[in-house]
């Protein structure tokens, strides 16, 4: 085992000190790896970043109640009587004798993008004052607050970024309603920052909503009041909802979108590998052919055959390791923290977030260099152990 051992690392030298003499088609095979991994790290950025920005929205000392059957608040509805039995709710945390929820109405409303001037669907909420106490990771950075009963607005930093003229002081036109921006707000990072915020009662007058809202979000005393909030409602003969944890409703949100770019990302780096490792295949055929003099010296020398095929995988690796590092950093570099917006298929709305290369996406990218590299270089290993001596000793 020891001499096979002191062979393999004989053998794996030399080829590793011979890698310069190939440097051209090394390229290639190095160069071809590292595109299918800033491919596949890309966009499978996408989908982590998609998913940071929904989970991101959610706290578990939150609860959201809508329409019993409602897979979202697009499709939810409450009566303002409804609103108000959801109030009286235990657990629910209390500010003196107001609770601490707000009824909310959550409408449509169509902006240009600033990247392609198409237009997009925009998320508009309308709120009550307790909101800002419901989601206390919302803070106004810009201008201020707006009154509530006027035809004011805040506007999330990530949708001032991405839609145009949600600037300070703009004003912006929705249907036959003009409404006047005097906010920024910032909500850490979450699918807030995508949405404008208005007086609930406002909004409805200008959609003719009557006295009605989409759901309540409420926070709870504690995150273990969620099941007494939860049970009381469920069971009050006056209401027909749903209770859900903010963090579980947001997580079920993020799947569908996620899930779907995360195949199209796995379905294209698998596409996109095939031809890799077609060329990695021919860069190590390429370079047992052009050592074809050296690998047969060594093996009348007594060479184990294991061990030259062991080396020609171990150089196949060093190319796909190669490939996958700096594949991944280049795509950390020109995609990770990129802004843009894609469209929730559940609420048909836009969705701002930024890419996320994270750790766990470059280990997968190197990873999949690695399986590459051993594949592309299996083939030309075993041919180079399997080719005849005498043959290969007289090649020029």
């Amino acid at each position: 085992m020891i001499r096979w051992i002191r062979q393999t690392l004989a053998v794996t030298a030399l080829n590793l000190k011979t890698i310069h003499r190939r440097l051209g088609s090394s390229a290639v095979s190095i160069v071809g790896i590292a595109g299918v991994v800033v491919v596949m790290v890309s966009v499978l950025s996408i989908a982590e970043g998609f998913q940071a920005a929904m989970e991101a929205s959610g706290s578990p000392s939150r609860a959201l109640v809508m329409r019993a059957g409602a897979d979202t608040e697009m499709t939810s509805g409450l009566d303002g009587a409804e609103a108000d039995v959801i109030k009286q709710a235990p657990g629910l945390l209390q500010d003196g004798a107001t609770p601490v929820a707000s009824a909310e109405l959550y409408v449509l409303i169509d902006l240009p993008m600033i990247s392609t001037g198409t237009p997009a669907n925009v998320p508009m909420r309308g709120i009550e004052p307790a909101a800002m106490r419901v989601r206390d990771e919302v803070s106004v950075v810009e201008g201020r607050m707006f009154a509530f009963g006027t035809n004011e607005v805040i506007v999330g930093r990530a949708a001032a970024r991405q839609f145009r003229g949600l600037t300070l002081g703009n004003r912006i036109q929705s249907g036959q309603h003009t409404w006047e921006i005097v906010g920024i707000f910032e909500a850490d990072g979450g699918v807030a920052e995508t949405e404008l915020w208005a007086d609930a009662r406002t909004l409805q007058g200008v959609y003719r909503r009557g006295n009605s809202f989409q759901l309540v979000a409420a926070r709870l005393d504690s995150t273990g009041a969620f099941d007494t909030f939860r049970d009381w409602l469920t069971s009050n003969p006056q209401l027909e909802v749903q209770v859900r944890r903010e963090t579980e409703y947001y997580q079920s949100q993020s799947q569908t979108m996620s899930n779907l770019i995360r195949t199209i990302g796995y379905t294209i780096a698998g596409l996109m590998g095939i031809g890799a490792v077609f060329g990695a295949i021919l860069t190590m055929y390429t370079a047992v052919a052009t050592r074809a003099r050296e690998i047969a010296t060594l093996r009348a020398l007594g060479f184990n055959a294991s061990s030259v095929v062991t080396s020609v995988l171990v150089e196949a690796l060093v190319f796909g390791a190669l490939g996958g590092l700096l594949g991944g950093v280049a795509a950390y570099f020109a995609f990770n923290g990129y802004q843009t917006s894609t469209m929730n298929w559940q609420t048909f709305s836009q969705v701002a977030f930024a890419f996320q290369v994270t750790p766990r996406l470059l280990a997968s990218g190197i990873l999949y260099a690695l399986t590459m590299g051993m594949v592309g270089g299996l083939l030309p290993a075993v041919r180079a152990a399997r080719q005849p001596i005498p043959a290969a000793l007289r090649e020029l």
